[in-house]
């Protein structure tokens, strides 16, 4: 990853740890019709592999696939920063869509690359409804406008409270390729989902 592009990534993980705000909503209302929350029963993880794959040049997303998800999405969206600081993400409009935190690094770069997507919204269930599927030691492919395409192996799952959710480690910067995969989580409360559930990953190949 280029010096410029670490420093992208570091500048924006403090600028959100400064406000508080990195947590990702999902989400207006209740979704109808309703579906069962989604929920990871224990945090589980696996020792990150021996061995990094190696790191491959920037190259944006353009497809992202989580077989034990059901997942198979693509265009992917581009996502920046709201007004408020917290990290955009997908409308409801584009709720069977997923994108990518573009103020990172682009999945196969050394450092986390974030890509975020609804598990439902108003209108029902959404990209990532079967989130809840995913295990340790799964697939996750994404296909880069290079051609290229990078697979990850899911190290770890978490599910947090918004209120505290981990942004040093969900953004801060790594010394290998990693992924990170994150929607939302809980029992509707007030129409929202109160927690966030995040998936890490490693480049393998």
């Amino acid at each position: 990853m280029s010096r410029s592009r670490a420093a992208r990534s570091a500048a924006a993980a403090l600028f959100l740890l400064a406000l508080g705000t990195s947590a990702v909503g999902c989400g207006s209302d209740a979704a109808k019709p309703a579906t069962p929350p989604p929920n990871i029963s224990a945090p589980s993880s696996a020792p990150a592999a021996a061995k990094a794959a190696t790191a491959l040049p920037a190259s944006k997303p353009v497809r992202v696939r989580i077989p034990a998800a059901g997942v198979d999405a693509s265009p992917i969206l581009d996502l920046g920063l709201a007004a408020d600081g917290s990290v955009e993400v997908p409308s409801v409009a584009d709720a069977d869509r997923i994108g990518w935190y573009d103020k990172g690094v682009t999945p196969g770069q050394t450092g986390p690359a974030v890509l975020i997507g609804h598990f439902d919204t108003v209108k029902g269930p959404a990209v990532l409804r079967n989130v809840s599927q995913v295990k340790v030691g799964d697939t996750v492919s994404v296909t880069r406008a290079d051609g290229k395409t990078a697979e990850f192996a899911v190290r770890a799952l978490e599910q947090v409270d918004k209120k505290t959710f981990p942004t040093a480690k969900v953004y801060g910067n790594t010394d290998r390729p990693e992924l990170r995969i994150i929607t939302c989580g809980g029992r509707l409360t007030g129409g929202h989902r109160p927690d966030n559930i995040i998936v890490y990953a490693d480049l393998v190949g």
